[in-house]
């Protein structure tokens, strides 16, 4: 079964699609004008902008939902697997991911929010509805829905559960599957609750959670404050082929670093846009912004504070792609003797300093960054089974998919992480290929939409979307959205 998963991960996750991340974010970086670097006071201001309705959730909570989905054990777990696979030069390629995936964030965002759609009260969207209404290619409207079922409803929460079950066997030796259990449980109260209890428990844990997993970092760094300068030339260095002792995985430094800084950030990969649909505010394009600016949150913040972490304090280990090949040695660097890559690097990160307790710290921390993240990639599927189901008024299928995840989730803390962590890799980089392929196709309302936005602000209004004064079709609840206010 690994060496299926891995042939199908080798084939989707080519060199082809670490470019067209790379160039997509490069590309609608210059069509925007460099909006991730422009408007990054505007951003900050939104993040406070509207309140929640009957139909859809405030701006804050579609921050915290997004970020419940970008930030897991890709921040932790993968980062460290970006390392020991990559280098200290993956974290550089972390870094230009986030920055260009910013402008890309946007995009997707502002077109969920243009094409949303109202079903069982709610408000719904993501890339099937805009492949549809934008695109008019319905076929591809639905392939997409169905990938992102399988993926966001089977692959990737088996990552997320087995990491958090890895995490707390390993600090407080609770065996995989009672704490498979709990998680299970916990996450049926929660998503039998709705999107609305979804949304006001990520609105006050992830805020929390980020927080305090950045100060400890900080602590650390401040602990060992003279390794700074060393540190950033280790990593630069490291990311442009000029430290000698990295330079076997160069390559592997920058496929790595976008691999993991696409899984972590999702900047383009189709999830956050059904989450941004959700808000309910005046303007598309400040939920492109806000979801522009949390991409930077979970990369340039926390991807950051687990990697300055492992560098710092050495504890990581980067494997040699040359082993087994006239004498070459096992690692490249070895910090950590006899420990397999996963969330074992940050726990002893942390116990360099906090002995005893950074270990429990991370445990914890992994659980809520993955528990939340399991609740944003339940809102991912239950929405492309919002869009497959719309012409039946029923949410017995939202139903089903409650217990078919809780299943996944039970096997995801039970199997082995190579395979949860091959799976969910499928599942993102389908996902990436297809949505990339649509904003591209379908980038003109969002560039537009951002030019009217700014328009409006420079004529000291707050925005409105009206989708007749830039010419966009298909955008029919905006007109009902503007009748009621």
């Amino acid at each position: 079964m690994e060496e299926v998963v891995g042939l199908l991960n080798d084939i989707i996750w080519s060199n082809a699609l670490i470019f067209l991340c790379l160039a997509s974010g490069l590309y609608f970086s210059i069509r925007t004008r460099f909006v991730q670097v422009r408007k990054i006071k505007e951003m900050v201001r939104l993040l406070f902008d509207g309140e929640s309705t009957d139909s859809g959730v405030s701006s804050f909570q579609a921050l915290a939902m997004s970020l419940a989905g970008r930030v897991g054990t890709g921040n932790i777990a993968g980062v460290a697997t970006a390392i020991a696979f990559g280098g200290p030069g993956a974290l550089f390629w972390m870094w230009i991911v986030a920055f260009l995936g910013a402008s890309t964030a946007y995009v997707e965002a502002a077109l969920a929010q243009i094409y949303k759609e109202k079903h069982l009260g709610e408000f719904r969207g993501g890339p099937a509805y805009y492949i549809e209404r934008g695109l008019g290619v319905k076929w591809f409207a639905i392939v997409f829905a169905i990938v992102s079922v399988i993926s966001a409803g089977l692959f990737l929460p088996g990552v997320q559960a087995n990491s958090v079950v890895v995490g707390i066997e390993n600090s407080f030796e609770i065996a995989t599957w009672k704490t498979g259990l709990l998680v299970v449980v916990i996450f049926a109260i929660i998503v039998f609750g709705g999107v609305k209890r979804i949304a006001k428990f990520t609105e006050y844990v992830v805020p929390f959670m980020a927080v305090g997993y950045i100060i400890l970092a900080l602590i650390i760094l401040i602990v060992d404050f003279h390794q700074l300068p060393s540190l950033f030339a280790l990593v630069f260095k490291s990311a442009f082929n000029m430290e000698a002792g990295f330079g076997a995985v160069f390559g592997l430094a920058i496929q790595y670093g976008v691999k993991r800084g696409v899984y972590s950030n999702e900047a383009g990969q189709g999830t956050a846009p059904h989450i941004a649909a959700a808000a309910a505010i005046s303007h598309p394009a400040k939920q492109g912004l806000v979801q522009a600016f949390s991409v930077y949150i979970d990369t340039l913040f926390v991807c950051t504070a687990t990697g300055f972490m492992l560098l710092i304090t050495g504890m990581y280990n980067v494997q040699n792609p040359n082993f087994g090949t006239a004498g070459a040695p096992e690692f490249l660097y070895e910090g950590l003797p006899n420990v397999a890559v996963g969330p074992v690097y940050t726990q002893s990160a942390m116990d360099t300093v906090f002995p005893g307790f950074g270990g429990y710290f991370v445990a914890i921390a992994l659980f809520f960054f993955a528990f939340t993240t399991i609740l944003a990639y339940y809102y991912i599927a239950d929405s492309n089974v919002s869009y497959l189901t719309r012409k039946f008024e029923s949410p017995i299928y939202s139903h089903i998919l409650k217990v078919v995840m809780m299943g996944v989730i039970m096997y995801g803390s039970i199997s082995q992480a190579s395979l949860a962590w091959g799976l969910g890799d499928i599942g993102v980089g389908l996902m990436a290929w297809f949505n990339i392929i649509a904003i591209l196709l379908l980038q003109k309302p969002a560039l537009d939409t951002l030019k009217d936005y700014e328009k409006q602000l420079k004529e000291g209004k707050d925005p409105v979307f009206d989708p007749d004064d830039i010419g966009v079709s298909n955008a029919h609840i905006w007109h009902t959205i503007n009748k009621k206010k």
